[in-house]
């Protein structure tokens, strides 16, 4: 069994700044990938970061040079530093992991965790 916990969601003024974490327990061999999607009332959920084993991440434009995307290998865990967030970065985020647990690529997902930007 992989798990993935999530946190650091809230309420934040316009220009404040965030971090959400996603921390993965379980029979974990590697991760081969760890994403964070967003999800806003009435909309699809996007990919808003990606960071791969290597070290490659990618972002989505409208996060591109506010948020930063990193890894703790050491404790399966990724994070999102959002700065400087804007009323339309309001959304439900989740986690994304393709965890290896005896040689099986296996994808998880957060319970999610909703970030507020208002004033």
């Amino acid at each position: 069994q992989v798990q993935l916990v999530e946190s650091g969601g809230g309420l934040v003024q316009p220009g404040g700044s965030l971090r959400l974490s996603c921390a993965a327990s379980g029979d974990i061999f590697s991760i081969n990938f760890m994403g964070w999607y967003r999800q806003a009332p009435g909309k699809q959920r996007e990919l808003v970061a990606a960071i791969r084993s290597g070290g490659t991440t990618n972002y989505a434009d409208s996060v591109q040079g506010r948020f930063t995307i990193s890894r703790d290998n050491a404790k399966n865990t990724v994070y999102l530093q959002m700065n400087s967030l804007k009323p339309e970065d309001t959304a439900v985020y989740y986690c994304n992991l393709v965890v290896v647990v005896r040689s099986i690529d296996l994808e998880r997902w957060g319970q999610g965790t909703l970030v507020t930007v208002s004033s």
